[in-house]
């Protein structure tokens, strides 16, 4: 902003000044012109009254020194003294007509005819030409003080536009640095206030809106604390009950299937609560290998039973993710139950590499998503439809996608229909450069 201001000030002011320099420029150069042929004139009128063009007894006219070319010229227009052409221009005949001065520019010379006077009749003409040299030197000192005079403006105006634009663009960059730090999650951000109204208002309603941010967040925050306190405690009573049970009658197939799902609860509520909390870590990895292996553990002898296939393919040799495991794990899971739920035919998920990134593939042989595959990922309530689990302990597509963005990732819908494809894309760790040989350690 502050460039352009400058940009435009400095341009208005240079278009002010060729504006008004140019004519300027032009009018003292006419000015200078008139004065010299004015003076031209004088000067040949003095000549008149010294000269005659017929002196008595044949003598030959005598012309002062003047500086420039001087001449005589009879009533006919033929030269009698000086130098000059040999028969009068059309400057000389029109002096001779009129009986009247006359004088004309052009060729970098001046020109002035002045008409001798005798007894009360034309008797000839006083003609003289001179350089216009001193009117170009003139002109020339003119456009100078015009330019010098130009240019103090145009840095004047340039310098005021620089101050100006600081004024005005300091209050926005504060505000864009707010803005930035409110993107970055810290509520707590206000802004300065500048004297300027409009400036003003943004800062308010930045203000506001970072306020009501912090009041939310801290509300869900608290809800999340509190829902996971709740549900923690019946989760808890679960399973001593089941242990108990375990306890009396023996081991039981089912008592060991009903402990793994209080587990798997136990692992859920964990992780979305951390993920409310915000806790991440920017250290994490996930090995997408051994969670997948535990993803097929869960889900392979429910799809065999039905008669699909779970395959799981590694397309990449290190298949590390900077991302938390429990996160990634709980994507994953509703990834497949959504495939098994929604879909048909046997379940497939890739792991290949997408540049910097791993991406993985869930893709089943049903018909796919109907209308908009961007609706898959929109919460509803009761999970009716493609993308809502039934698994009694799902997390849904809307909140998968959720999960993913918060890890710096993404969940898209990469083949809506028919044998739908949803790939989710998570960031590989960064590898720091080697240190150069001969680096001291911190």
């Amino acid at each position: 902003m502050r460039r352009r201001l400058v940009l435009a000030i400095a341009g208005v002011a240079a278009a002010a000044v060729v504006v008004f320099a140019v004519p300027l420029g032009l009018a003292l150069s006419r000015s200078y012109s008139g004065e010299e042929l004015l003076r031209l004139q004088r000067e040949a009128s003095a000549v008149t009254r010294r000269v005659e063009a017929n002196p008595p007894g044949g003598d030959p006219v005598e012309l002062p020194r003047l500086r420039g070319t001087l001449a005589v010229y009879d009533v006919h227009g033929d030269r009698v003294a000086g130098r000059g052409p040999e028969r009068g221009d059309a400057l000389v005949r029109t002096a001779l007509r009129t009986a009247a001065e006359a004088d004309r520019s052009g060729d970098h010379r001046l020109f002035a005819a002045v008409p001798l006077i005798e007894n009360e009749r034309v008797a000839g003409v006083v003609w003289t030409m001179r350089d216009d040299a001193v009117v170009d030197h003139r002109t020339f000192q003119a456009w100078l003080t015009i330019a010098g005079l130009a240019a103090v403006l145009l840095a004047a105006a340039t310098a005021a536009a620089a101050v100006l634009g600081g004024h005005l663009a300091a209050p926005l960059e504060r505000l864009a640095v707010a803005a930035r730090r409110l993107g970055d999650g810290d509520f707590t951000v206000r802004t300065e206030r500048a004297a300027v109204p409009e400036v003003d208002a943004v800062g308010a309603a930045l203000d506001a809106t970072a306020e009501r941010l912090d009041t939310l967040l801290a509300r869900e925050r608290a809800f999340s604390a509190d829902a996971s306190h709740q549900l923690r405690t019946p989760l808890a009573a679960l399973r001593i009950e089941i242990e108990a049970l375990e306890l009396r009658g023996g081991p039981a197939p089912e008592l060991h299937a009903a402990l793994r799902q209080v587990d798997r609860l136990q692992a859920t509520i964990d992780t979305l609560l951390a993920v409310a909390r915000d806790v991440a870590h920017a250290d994490a990895r996930a090995d997408l290998g051994a969670l997948l292996r535990e993803v097929e553990s869960r889900w392979r002898g429910g799809l065999a039973r039905d008669g699909r296939a779970l395959d799981v393919r590694l397309q990449v040799a290190d298949t590390t993710a900077a991302a938390s495991p429990g996160v990634v794990a709980e994507i994953l899971d509703v990834l497949v139950a959504n495939a098994v739920h929604h879909g048909a035919g046997a379940v497939m998920v890739t792991v290949r590499e997408a540049d910097r990134w791993l991406a993985v593939d869930v893709c089943d042989h049903g018909r796919g998503f109907a209308g908009d595959p961007a609706a898959a990922f929109a919460r509803r309530a009761g999970g009716a439809g493609r993308g809502g689990d039934r698994d009694g302990h799902g997390i849904g597509l809307a909140l998968a996608r959720s999960l993913a963005d918060a890890e710096g990732g993404s969940l898209t819908v990469t083949r809506a229909a028919p044998e739908p494809v949803l790939t989710l894309l998570l960031p590989r760790p960064v590898v720091a450069s080697p240190r150069p040989a001969g680096a001291a350690a911190d």
